[in-house]
């Protein structure tokens, strides 16, 4: 049974993240999932841009902490979404966690609803942003990823929309997502491909730059025993060792 649902509307492809189960948490198989789906979008000449949208009421709650996909199949599935030649539209409506922004903030667009909440708990694991920082710092406030990168408090839409994480925050995301579908089925494929180029740029070469250091930290963090730790509290529900 397939983790991403894709189905399809006047030149809108929309991929679901179908793993309800596990809060469609980043586990080897959806990340592999949705860049072969992502694939096929690319090459889909009927396709104009693409909906990333979710079941459930989570949008995606960070890495499976008992099925991880590989830290470089994760870097591949966010630089496909800043390089795919056609714009990628995030719909939340539901939480994202840890990684989940990363996910999200590849995306050209987000728009996101009420029930929505935002964290990036890595530092309560014993862990760092590190590989969701190729697509994050590039475009939150930098102030507020100092305090969200270091203390790991939940904030709502309007938060995330106020420091650039998501482009909108809105009580009914469908209503708000019709005049930027309908833009992106007035423009050409040409001109859209053109203009993403422009303003990826800099974070592909980000990549290019810092995915090799950031996959390494990001593997030596994991390998720690403060993250052992960590994550073993979070599976048991009980607080780190190191709590006060």
């Amino acid at each position: 049974m397939t983790l991403i649902l894709r189905t399809g509307e006047r030149g809108i492809a929309t991929l679901t993240l179908d793993s309800p189960a596990n809060r469609n948490a980043l586990s080897a198989r959806l990340v592999a999932e949705l860049r072969d789906a992502l694939v096929a979008c690319a090459r889909d000449d009927t396709v104009r841009a693409v909906v990333l949208a979710h079941t459930g009421s989570t949008f995606c709650a960070g890495a499976d902490l008992t099925a991880p996909p590989d830290p470089e199949a994760f870097v591949g599935l966010m630089r496909e979404i800043v390089a795919l030649p056609k714009p990628v539209v995030a719909r939340v409506a539901g939480h994202v966690r840890a990684g989940g922004l990363g996910l999200l903030a590849a995306c050209d667009i987000a728009v996101a609803g009420g029930a929505s909440s935002f964290a990036l708990t890595e530092s309560r694991l014993g862990l760092a942003p590190a590989v969701v920082s190729l697509t994050l710092l590039p475009r939150v406030d930098r102030t507020a990823a100092n305090r969200y990168y270091l203390t790991g408090e939940r904030f709502d839409a309007a938060e995330a929309a106020r420091i650039s994480l998501v482009t909108l925050a809105a009580e009914d995301v469908d209503k708000a997502l019709v005049p930027v579908l309908d833009g992106l089925r007035r423009a050409s494929p040409q001109g859209l491909a053109a203009s993403k180029e422009l303003v990826t740029a800099t974070v592909l070469r980000n990549f290019d730059q810092y995915a090799e250091d950031l996959i390494a930290r990001s593997a030596a963090l994991f390998a720690s025993d403060e993250a052992r730790e960590g994550m073993t509290a979070f599976l048991e529900r009980r607080d780190p060792a190191w709590v006060r």
